[in-house]
């Protein structure tokens, strides 16, 4: 399913935690990808379809500087990714190692890749911000990824920060992390995320008046009545 331009523009006003909380209500509790952190402050919101790539541990006969010349590569990889869509990736939760360095990240902005997600690190700190690419990652390292990872596919199911990530699945990140909605289930949070942020913002503003959570947050009826009577 192709993400439309009116589903971008309406996740991009809503933010990662609503995401969550809405999720949570269809039973979904594990979406929020554990350890991806904006690499610098005041990334923007962004929204796209997971481009996902994969690692296993590093095997000394394959993780070797000459893979990177092979068919399956990152290299590979990259040049296969289309444009706006968030880079997913599997990497273990490895910290010493990093999976893409400013070249890669350069390339990858050039194609038009929307975001950079991983459990791992990236390398090349200077450049990779050099490059504008935005990063949610563990952080940096200065090896490269063959020292402790072996590439091994994209575009397949992986799991990223403890995360069921298919390619396809919808991305959102912003500066409290990442966060997965299942392609099946876009529809559905469209209908209700904007209404979440909506209420919550109501909230907000009857809190700024005084009034006390009890019966606010959560409503109750009569507050339920009054919040409706205000969006007429």
């Amino acid at each position: 399913m192709a993400l439309s331009a009116d589903a971008i523009a309406t996740l991009k006003t809503v933010s990662t935690a609503t995401l969550t909380t809405v999720l949570l209500k269809k039973g979904l509790r594990n979406v929020w990808i554990r350890g991806a952190v904006p690499l610098k402050p005041g990334q923007p919101r962004i929204v796209g379809p997971a481009f996902t790539l994969r690692f296993v541990p590093a095997r000394e006969d394959l993780a070797t500087p000459a893979s990177w010349a092979s068919p399956i590569s990152t290299r590979a990889a990259i040049e296969a990714m289309p444009e706006g869509c968030v880079a997913v990736v599997d990497a273990m939760g490895v910290t010493d190692a990093g999976i893409f360095g400013d070249i890669l990240c350069a390339r990858m902005q050039k194609r038009g890749v929307a975001a950079l997600v991983t459990d791992g690190v990236v390398r090349d700190l200077a450049g990779v911000l050099d490059t504008n690419l935005p990063v949610w990652c563990r952080g940096v390292a200065a090896p490269p990824s063959v020292a402790g990872l072996t590439f091994v596919a994209w575009q397949q199911p992986i799991g990223c920060g403890g995360v069921a990530v298919f390619p396809d699945d919808i991305i959102v990140v912003d500066q409290d992390g990442a966060v997965l909605i299942p392609a099946d289930l876009l529809d559905a949070v469209l209908a209700e995320a904007p209404e979440q942020e909506r209420m919550e913002a109501w909230i907000m503003s009857r809190i700024d008046e005084g009034v006390p959570l009890p019966g606010l947050y959560p409503m109750n009826a009569e507050t339920k009545a009054v919040y409706d009577a205000s969006k007429n």
